[in-house]
């Protein structure tokens, strides 16, 4: 499936649920939704990770200079990218709740 065509299926989906109280009164719906919700904010924060990933490894060279202000950006880079990591383990349970839910 093309990205086009996923993003043209979500907005029937979400014309849809608008238009109707499912979410509200069917828990599958409700999960489904949850579901696309937090797959959705996994791949945003896997796409940042990576772009930290990579400002980390042109940063680092320059770090092994001696370069205190690059060294205290890459601190700053490990932060954010644990952080999202954390957050990470956290949607991921929640989507294995979901799921378990949802059979």
């Amino acid at each position: 499936m093309t990205d086009m065509e996923k993003k043209v299926l979500m907005r029937i989906c979400t014309k849809i649920v608008a238009e109707t109280e499912l979410y509200v009164t069917d828990s599958e719906m409700q999960n489904l939704i949850d579901w696309v919700c937090v797959s959705g904010q996994i791949k945003e924060n896997n796409n940042r990770i990576r772009e930290l990933t990579g400002e980390y490894k042109q940063i680092e060279p320059g770090c092994r200079e001696g370069v205190r202000e690059k060294l205290e950006r890459m601190k700053e880079v490990c932060r954010e990218r644990d952080n999202l990591f954390e957050q990470q383990n956290d949607l991921k349970g929640r989507q294995r709740r979901i799921e378990k839910a949802l059979e």
